[in-house]
């Protein structure tokens, strides 16, 4: 089976995940994408998150009734601060092929990532651009002590070492971020069809992002 791992805080998980993961498991035939939420985010230890259970309910909530995409708490039981490497190897030991979908700024800081080299060896990548992301910027996507380990195969494809391959694919680009949801709650404005429904009465019951 070819699968998908889309790691984050999803807090909350809008319709620009929903879309991208959508149309990265058509375009790459994959057979199942995997939210998979942190349970302690690296980068985002000192802020405020919302609770890990109330995050996962969100994301089944929408990704209910797609056979495609489910939801994993992989990270969450594990507890603690959330490594990609160690969720990478978990889900190794259970599939072959693993593709890591990751955002295009987020990978801008990969080389600060625990044990970031490693997991080069352990799965291929899915990097989503925007489609005003040129040639010149895409070869310098890499830290200067990955290029070497690089070659490259097409314009928006790289091989590592390994022999797994790392991808750069245009998603349509919808300008929603859960910064700007939480926000918009704060301030008493409508999340309306830029989360889905069910997701927008977890935020209402719960009184999320009010504060």
């Amino acid at each position: 089976m070819k699968i998908g791992l889309f790691g984050g805080t999803f807090d909350p998980v809008h319709i620009g995940h929903l879309r991208a993961a959508e149309e990265i498991r058509e375009s790459f035939l994959l057979d199942r994408v995997y939210f998979i939420p942190a349970y302690i985010p690296p980068h985002k230890r000192r802020q405020g998150i919302t609770d890990a259970d109330i995050r996962l309910r969100m994301i089944k909530s929408a990704i209910r009734g797609n056979p495609y995409l489910r939801a994993s708490e992989i990270e969450l039981k594990r507890e603690g601060v959330s490594y990609s490497i160690d969720t990478v190897r978990a889900f190794e030991k259970r599939f072959k092929t693993l593709y890591f979908i990751i955002g295009i700024d987020a990978f801008s800081e990969i080389d600060t990532w625990h044990d970031y080299r490693e997991i080069f060896h352990h799965t291929n990548f899915i990097i989503m651009i925007r489609p005003s992301n040129g040639k010149t910027f895409i070869k310098d996507i890499f830290p200067e002590d990955l290029k070497v380990k690089m070659k490259k195969m097409g314009n928006f494809s790289f091989q590592h070492v390994s022999g797994n391959k790392i991808y750069l694919h245009r998603v349509t680009q919808l300008d929603i971020s859960s910064t700007g949801i939480r926000e918009n709650v704060k301030s008493g404005k409508t999340t309306r069809y830029i989360v889905p429904k069910t997701v927008e009465k977890i935020i209402s019951e719960k009184g999320l992002y009010r504060v």
